[in-house]
């Protein structure tokens, strides 16, 4: 995996979790304040022994960290937009 690869895998999978959060509140109480969060994948090594070693190169010490551990992805969509209708006009 080349940097490149990793730091947009990294950028996707933080937007997918700040999405998750949005969408299941109840998950914030669950991080303490100030914690480092560290996103691992299930069946990628590779990817989770290079986040692991960057979280150690970045983490405060005393400072919490919470382990994210993604069983799964759903694919991905275009667009989220459902049951689309187009009208024709003539004019406006």
């Amino acid at each position: 995996m080349t940097e490149k690869e990793f730091v947009e895998k990294n950028l996707k999978l933080s937007f997918e979790f700040s999405k998750y959060v949005l969408e299941h509140p109840e998950i914030e109480d669950s991080i303490p304040q100030g914690a480092q969060v560290v996103i691992l994948l299930e069946n990628d090594p590779e990817f989770n022994e290079r986040n692991t070693m960057l979280a150690k190169e970045q983490h405060e010490e005393g400072q919490p960290v919470v382990f994210v551990k993604v069983k799964k992805l759903a694919p991905e969509r275009f667009s989220r937009l459902l049951n689309l209708e187009l009208e024709m006009a003539a004019a406006i």
